[in-house]
């Protein structure tokens, strides 16, 4: 990794630096998203409503017998406020269904090597670009990501701090953070937090307390700039490293800084820390992520066992209710019985159609003849003395 001066007025690049191998760690998405929440839940303040609101009434229940429900009732008269229920939470001015509690369980404990997994996470990911730009971040116009800094002790002051964002290409992101600030819409406005904006570059630096300002001189000089944060590397915080609980903060580094990620993190995944007990840096499960070509290459494939031939392969089991094939083999003479239901259902239906035929064809003449005859009929029923007993 490129160093860059931060004391001379152009953006020359004063040495080099091994990249630490917490750069190499595993990016989990998933386990930075679980410890960002619960770290969060810990900075809440215990909040509950009064443990008399809506219980300070003067209330009785009518009993039964009244054909009213039991719920206590306002006592007196007089007024439209009397017989009106109270108490309950179905009530006007009622108190609430399980009222909120100061002994709720506001903490999370998060275990030590989670809390360190997902921090050599966040830090992985401040170095990948894509992440660090799908995050909001203007970075394009820096030379390089992640941007190292040397000789950054001695700049005290907020105009020489924004002097050096400016040449190496980061001023451009605090104008965003600026463009971005906006009245809060909720009630959050009565609560000191009227504004809300983006968040900007977070300088690390390792320096000690000045002797008398009583704190690092680089903090007094980015703390004045909108966006800016400021932490020191042996105290990194998830919360700061990805805020929101999305990777890929915009991260200025010191040159001290940055050597010391190694005896923090470790020099390798897989390597223990030197100043973290017992931490060992994770690393990818798989260092090669094609799948398909490592299993494809002449390694892989020459140690396989060569394809098996002739092997016996278990029949498909069919339900010979549904598969006449399978009912054939079952019961030879369904093949018949079959064909004859087929035949027999073609010969229904030829005579079907043939007595339809013979239907339609009855011809005009026919049903002339059949008319004149039942006229015929009904004249000589009328001419019948003996059936309508004429005298």
């Amino acid at each position: 990794m490129n160093v860059y001066n931060a004391a001379s007025d152009d953006s020359e690049v004063s040495g080099t630096v091994s990249l630490p191998g917490v750069f190499l760690a595993p990016i989990r998405r998933d386990m930075v998203h679980l410890v960002h929440k619960n770290m969060a839940k810990n900075a809440r303040q215990v909040h509950a409503v009064n443990k008399d609101a809506g219980m300070q009434h003067s209330a009785i229940s009518w009993g039964t017998g009244r054909a009213v429900a039991r719920i206590p009732r306002v006592a007196s008269s007089g007024t439209h406020r009397s017989s009106q229920g109270a108490f309950g939470n179905m009530c006007r001015k009622g108190r609430m269904f399980g009222p909120t509690k100061t002994w709720r369980k506001w903490h999370r404990k998060i275990n030590t090597n989670m809390r360190r997994y997902a921090t050599a996470s966040a830090v992985a990911a401040t170095g990948v670009t894509p992440l660090v730009m799908a995050r909001g971040h203007r970075v394009e116009s820096l030379t390089e990501v992640p941007l190292v800094l040397d000789n950054l002790d001695g700049v005290s002051r907020i105009k020489e701090a924004l002097a050096v964002l400016e040449r190496f290409g980061a001023l451009e992101d605090v104008q965003r953070v600026k463009d971005s600030k906006a009245k809060r819409n909720t009630k959050g406005k009565m609560r000191n937090r009227m504004f809300r904006q983006r968040r900007g570059p977070l300088v690390i630096h390792a320096q000690g307390k000045d002797a008398e300002k009583g704190r690092p001189l680089v903090e007094l000089a980015f703390r004045g700039i909108p966006g800016v944060e400021i932490a020191h590397v042996d105290r990194l915080n998830l919360l700061q490293l990805a805020p929101g609980g999305h990777m890929g903060r915009f991260c200025i580094w010191t040159k001290d800084a940055f050597e010391r990620l190694t005896a923090l993190f470790g020099e390798a995944p897989g390597a223990q820390a030197e100043l973290k007990s017992g931490f060992v840096l994770p690393r990818s499960v798989m260092a090669n992520a094609d799948l398909a070509r490592l299993l494809n290459s002449a390694e892989v494939q020459g140690a396989l066992n060569p394809k098996k031939t002739g092997q016996f392969k278990v029949p498909r089991k069919s339900n010979p209710l549904r598969n006449r094939g399978q009912m054939a083999r079952l019961n030879p003479y369904s093949v018949h019985h079959r064909r004859q239901e087929i035949l027999d259902a073609e010969a229904k239906a030829a005579g079907r159609t043939r007595r339809a035929a013979s239907a339609r064809a009855v011809t005009a003449e026919t049903k002339k003849a059949r008319k004149a005859s039942s006229k015929k009929f009904y004249a000589d029923m009328l001419a019948d003395d003996w059936t309508f007993g004429t005298a």
